[in-house]
């Protein structure tokens, strides 16, 4: 049993959802000089909680020390910019927004998203913890605050007048050590009559599609809408629509609201999705018992398709340097002498080498290079995309793998 209370009810019963060992931080990239040195691994030990049914990794590390100088830049996916774009038209269109409105994103990363609102005039804020991240989003035109969002952070924008019609939190509530105080800080930055919208992965999906590497120290908490839908409750937030979405592997979009306003009604889609989740049993302790043993026949089936295409003098490398690549290769203990190296789009990357594996990561252009005969999809879930791209493999005879929601060859 784990020895912590639950981050968002402070209950004490827990029980297992996967063990995957001793991880290090998956967006601990390294430099060559290093390799030589020690790295720092924790236990990657996801549980759940008996009481609100919350799924979180205990926490080792400050959210400074993670996110403070980041790795991750959203604007090196064709797909995840199409999306924002697509999310951002369509919140213009259903609410309203223009000149006279205020849309506050927080982690905004490197302006991916507020860059369509910018566009058009709306006045756009983004509130992004990293630095170097925020420095991108501010070439764009996009303002960015550079602080970590909580009621601390929502006071100080509420004295200055810049409460939001529109507050946006796309894949960061994972991210949130203290779920009370975001949650909190987001009601308080919250305009009488305005919308919350947030993106999560959806627990149901990395339930039932066994996706384990979307489990990584960067993520604190994984979220059913049970689960969530009490907790901005308790926050006074009523959620009035929730949206299930592809990205990420099959992910929610949920819209809240104040409980005192009375101008948005809540949608049939609430209460299908509480069926579906209550019929999926993510409110019964036996749902969760069985996920461990269905990730380790995914580690030992890739462990065994590498292991035989080395035997039989086949080359394997990797595409892309997700953090859910790093869960998937440490857990799987796979290192150079089974992937010879990964690349990636993200020039924040190329020349870095995984943490743990110490896997080699190269521009794309490498693989005409070496001419591969396989080709690990590490961020499966854009592995369409990544196909498309790549599909000159085929011309030698290349083929890809892609390891979730079950190990598969595609030639």
């Amino acid at each position: 049993m784990n020895h912590l209370n639950c981050r968002f009810c402070k209950s004490a019963i827990y029980q297992s959802l996967a063990d995957l060992g001793m991880s290090p931080f998956s967006n601990a990239y390294l430099k060559i000089e290093q390799l030589q040195q020690m790295e720092r691994f924790y236990p990657l030990h996801a549980w759940v909680c008996g009481s609100c049914f919350l799924v979180q990794l205990d926490q080792f590390e400050t959210p400074e020390h993670i996110f403070s100088d980041y790795a991750y830049f959203s604007s090196y996916s064709d797909s995840w910019l199409k999306h924002a774009a697509g999310y951002a038209e369509a919140m213009v269109e259903r609410f309203g927004l223009n000149s006279v409105s205020h849309v506050v994103e927080v982690a905004s990363n490197d302006g991916y998203l507020l860059q369509n609102f910018v566009k058009w005039g709306i006045p756009a804020l983004g509130i992004e913890p990293a630095a170097n991240v925020a420095v991108v989003a501010e070439s764009k035109g996009v303002p960015t605050l550079v602080k970590f969002f909580g009621t601390e952070t929502a006071a100080t924008l509420v004295a200055l007048g810049k409460q939001a019609d529109l507050l946006i939190g796309n894949n960061v509530l994972a991210h949130v050590p203290d779920l009370n105080d975001f949650i909190s800080g987001m009601a308080k930055l919250l305009k009488s009559e305005g919308v919350i919208t947030m993106e999560f992965p959806h627990l149901l999906r990395l339930i039932t599609q066994n996706q384990f590497d979307t489990i990584y120290h960067e993520h604190f908490s994984y979220f059913s809408f049970l689960t969530v839908e009490k907790i901005f409750k308790s926050h006074g937030v009523t959620l009035f629509d929730v949206e299930k979405i592809s990205t990420h592997g099959g992910s929610l979009r949920i819209f809240g609201k104040h409980i005192a306003d009375s101008s948005k009604p809540v949608l049939p889609s609430v209460e299908a999705l509480r069926k579906e989740e209550l019929k999926a049993g993510l409110d019964q302790a036996s749902t969760y018992a069985t996920f461990f043993e269905k990730i380790k026949v995914i580690k030992r089936d890739l462990l065994r398709l590498l292991i035989n295409a080395k035997d039989e003098g086949k080359t394997v490398v990797g595409y892309g340097a997700p953090a859910k690549g790093n869960t998937m290769l440490n857990y799987c203990g796979v290192r150079t002498d089974l992937l010879d190296y990964t690349v990636d789009l993200s020039p924040h990357k190329q020349g870095m080498f995984l943490p743990g594996v110490h896997i080699p990561i190269f521009h794309p252009d490498k693989i005409a290079e070496t001419r591969p005969d396989y080709l690990l999809i590490l961020p499966w879930n854009i592995k369409e995309e990544i196909m498309g791209q790549m599909n000159h493999i085929r011309s030698w005879g290349g083929k890809f793998i892609v390891p979730i929601p079950r190990v598969e060859v595609i030639g």
